[in-house]
């Protein structure tokens, strides 16, 4: 979206493509990062006031990802991009407490696992390590790149290194949901790999 705000041609280009099954970018389009629509857009108060079941007692680690306020040049926002805070202040409404462990900026290892899947794997084991000995619930994340590293490789991890984690990793809207009484299946928590029962069972 934002660089076909700033490219005419590249608009051009897409427009042509998009004509011939009958669509068009629209100007004045703003795509937004959910957890800043949740954050800047709705509000934290409006959100709170939704909030019927409080996490008490859950310890929920963070882990904001690489593109949540990068690239720097196209975020217009009042967070510093190195020392962001919106995620927490998110969770904190849950009741949930957060726990921190050192790397809740680090990458997931993502972008490497095509070229280099073995250096993905071992950076996801390390943040894995630090929220296992934070004493972490689970992992709440916005990514969906990094739920794939987190839950979708998770096993894998456990298999190769030969250590065990079964640390449920949620969507901040999985989160919000639980702390808003809906029901684990209609927010999707059966199709997690990483087994959510636990943590369902600890909250209800």
């Amino acid at each position: 979206a934002y660089l076909i705000s700033k490219d005419s041609e590249l608009k051009e280009r897409i427009d042509k493509d998009l004509k011939k099954v009958g669509l068009n970018v629209e100007d004045g389009i703003e795509i937004k990062h959910i957890a800043k629509l949740l954050y800047e857009d709705i509000g934290l108060e409006n959100i709170k006031s939704k909030i019927e079941r409080p996490l008490k007692g859950l310890k929920i680690a963070n882990h904001y990802g690489c593109h949540y306020l990068m690239p720097k040049e196209i975020y217009e926002g009042e967070e510093d991009i190195l020392n962001p805070y919106s995620l927490d202040r998110i969770t904190e409404i849950t009741g949930a407490q957060i726990v921190h462990y050192g790397y809740e900026k680090s990458c997931c290892g993502g972008p490497l696992l095509v070229s280099d899947e073995d250096t993905a794997l071992e950076i996801a084991r390390q943040k894995l390590d630090r929220v296992k000995e934070a004493g972490a619930d689970a992992i709440n994340l916005v990514c969906p790149f990094c739920s794939l590293m987190y839950d979708g490789n998770q096993k894998g991890i456990e298999r190769r290194f030969e250590t065990k984690y079964r640390i449920p990793v949620l969507y901040i809207t999985q989160l919000l949901g639980l702390s808003m009484g809906i029901d684990s299946k209609s927010l999707g928590l059966n199709l997690n790999v990483v087994k959510t029962k636990d943590l369902i069972d600890k909250i209800s």
